[in-house]
């Protein structure tokens, strides 16, 4: 049985009620699209935005497309309602992609990419917006860091981070950090500390002005550059 988010969960159940509402008999992807994109404390927002989606003509977009899906006489009830074998691949996937992340929960962006890999109406309203697999997982990977989902309950968790804390590495990427001279020692320091199976929790301590931002940034610089040991590339 596979293990849900609660955020997920609830992205099913709201998908669910929008085919019911609609009186459609069955369950598609179209429908947890539309869930996905509703809920504002969920990944799924934040990594479209950040793909340059225009949620609002997306949402457009869903909208018309679930006016073109067949209705049933006596439909809105979700007890009525047949799980598609669009949906059924799509969960699949979704779970699959969980184990590829080593995450022991599938959570929304699971279910966002799983879409993506699907071909239904969903995928190409999402490919007529430009949005491919690859970008999602590059976004993911800024927003999420190492971070991995473990519990029912993680989209705190990223937010926390997203907040308070600047992804480094993609400011390496885009070429944001000034370049790092003469502290190789410190950098290689801290690479074997991180690279420890136990106790790999390095602190960096000195006074104000020394140049301790200016280590991390660049561990940065050397991890897009794949100058690091093999358990710090990814």
């Amino acid at each position: 049985m596979h293990r849900f988010t609660i955020k997920a969960q609830e992205a099913l159940q709201n998908a669910q009620e929008i085919a019911a509402k609609e009186n459609h008999g069955e369950f598609k992807a179209i429908h947890l699209l539309a869930a996905l994109l509703m809920d504002e404390n969920s990944l799924t927002r934040p990594i479209l935005i950040r793909a340059g989606v225009n949620l609002e003509f997306l949402s457009r977009r869903i909208d018309e497309s679930l006016k073109k899906e067949p209705k049933i006489f006596g439909g809105g009830n979700i007890s009525q309602l047949y799980l598609s074998q669009e949906l059924m691949g799509l969960l699949d996937k979704a779970a699959k992609i969980a184990v590829q992340q080593k995450d022991e929960f599938i959570s929304c962006e699971h279910l966002l990419l799983a879409i993506l890999e699907t071909p239904s109406k969903a995928s190409g309203l999402l490919e007529e917006f430009g949005l491919r697999k690859e970008t999602v997982l590059r976004i993911l990977a800024g927003l999420r860091g190492s971070m991995r989902i473990t519990d029912e309950m993680p989209e705190s968790k990223f937010q926390v981070l997203e907040k308070y804390a600047i992804n480094l590495t993609e400011s390496a990427k885009n070429s944001k950090l000034d370049p790092v001279i003469g502290r190789d020692e410190e950098l290689k320091r801290l690479m074997q500390v991180l690279s420890r199976r136990t106790k790999n929790n390095p602190v960096l301590i000195g006074e104000p002005g020394v140049g301790k931002t200016a280590i991390v940034e660049g561990l940065a610089q050397r991890i897009v550059s794949g100058e690091v040991p093999e358990p710090l590339k990814n």
